[in-house]
């Protein structure tokens, strides 16, 4: 039997797109549901799209990043907490927020049984993710080159936090 070429180029084409619909699966998948974590609060895909602005859902649900230097929280000072923007728990504290220079909000520690964290494999990196441990909302990934005491730098999507003012925290209690 001979293959003709347009059978020849039809299955390369098959081959091909098959391939390539499974990279895209690779690189869109959500690692904490595949390994097969049971979060605190679960909601819907619907769900969270109603709860959350559109940039918000493409980082928290979607593993997204903002654009360098968009955030307005890379620039915050004031002593206070930053939350998960999907389920509102505190995750870092501004004590140990530092400059990175990275154009994301950087933190050399997260609170107490704030995160979870996950291997990234996504761009052909291998990573460290960085996950809300209660909702499982991407918030950015963690690298060893932070300042001391931890040399650990959590660069942080913005649009995965919301900030709460020492002030306001108090009034809070």
């Amino acid at each position: 039997m001979v293959m003709k070429r347009r059978q020849l180029l039809g299955g390369f084409a098959v081959v091909t797109g098959s391939t390539a619909l499974g990279l895209i699966g690779f690189l869109g998948r959500n690692s904490q549901t595949e390994a097969g974590t049971a979060f605190e609060i679960v909601r819907s895909d619907e769900e969270w799209r109603r709860r959350l602005a559109s940039a918000q859902y493409r980082v928290l649900r979607e593993h997204g990043t903002e654009r360098a230097g968009s955030s307005p929280l890379d620039r915050e000072k004031r002593p206070g907490t930053f939350h998960c923007a999907g389920c509102d728990l505190a995750l870092f504290s501004s004590d140990t927020k530092f400059d990175s220079g990275t154009g994301w909000p950087s933190f050399w520690a997260p609170l107490d049984n704030a995160i979870g964290t996950s291997e990234d494999h996504t761009l052909f990196v291998r990573r460290t993710e960085v996950h809300c441990r209660r909702c499982g909302g991407h918030l950015g990934h963690v690298f060893e080159d932070g300042p001391k005491p931890t040399g650990l730098r959590y660069c942080i999507n913005g649009v995965a936090l919301s900030f709460v003012p020492a002030a306001a925290a108090g009034r809070a209690s």
